[in-house]
């Protein structure tokens, strides 16, 4: 268990970096805006147990490997990629007009949570912050190393469970306002599939920056 001089400065460090907005919250405001806010709540908790998933692999040296192999590390962030490219045109392809986007049924939840379960787990970027990220604050002559990588992984993770939802909340409540304009509506339609087609053109073209 890291002691409590370490956890308070890895609170605050990772207080600062979840408080600026990035790719995981822009997806979630982008879901919170086109669906409502149970689609963004479920897309939180979908990205939060992807990014546990990812805690995991670096408690256990998984990241370690994805980051020293380049193949490996092409591979997942190009499927990550094309799988948000995919959801934006899909987005953008989907109908716009009035009659249609009122007949138009809401995705399921659990496809909801299945998509952002898919864009958490499929960004290598989130292994390697995990990776560079947690061992900063790990003491390997207190504790287990493991123990304590998993501590902070989990706290790191609903911590960025709570900011999100605070973005999700807010933006749920902006689309809701605007859901009976066609015109906001329509505007709403081309920043959702915009949002995920940038994304993953992001993924594809940077090199390992942050989460």
């Amino acid at each position: 268990m890291p002691n409590l001089s370490v956890m308070s400065l890895f609170l605050a460090a990772a207080a600062a970096l979840l408080l600026m907005p990035g790719p995981v919250v822009m997806y979630t405001v982008a879901r919170s805006i086109h669906q409502g806010r149970q689609a963004g709540l479920v897309s939180i908790l979908a990205i939060g147990m992807g990014d546990f998933c990812h805690v995991l692999a670096a408690a256990f040296g998984l990241s370690a490997l994805l980051a020293s192999s380049a193949l490996a590390f092409m591979v997942v962030k190009y499927a990550g990629a094309a799988y948000l490219i995919y959801l934006g045109v899909r987005t953008l392809l989907s109908p716009t007009d009035g009659q249609q986007t009122q007949a138009h049924k809401p995705m399921k939840l659990s496809r909801v949570f299945y998509q952002g379960l898919l864009v958490s787990i499929l960004n290598p970027k989130t292994a390697l912050f995990f990776l560079a990220f947690l061992p900063q604050f790990v003491a390997p002559n207190q504790s287990s190393v493991l123990t304590q990588v998993i501590i902070l992984g989990c706290l790191f993770v609903g911590m960025g469970i709570l900011t999100n939802t605070v973005y999700a909340l807010a933006a749920s409540r902006l689309g809701r306002l605007f859901r009976n304009n066609l015109r906001v509506l329509r505007t709403q339609h081309y920043f959702t599939g915009s949002i995920y087609i940038t994304l993953g053109l992001a993924t594809a073209l940077t090199g390992s920056s942050d989460k």
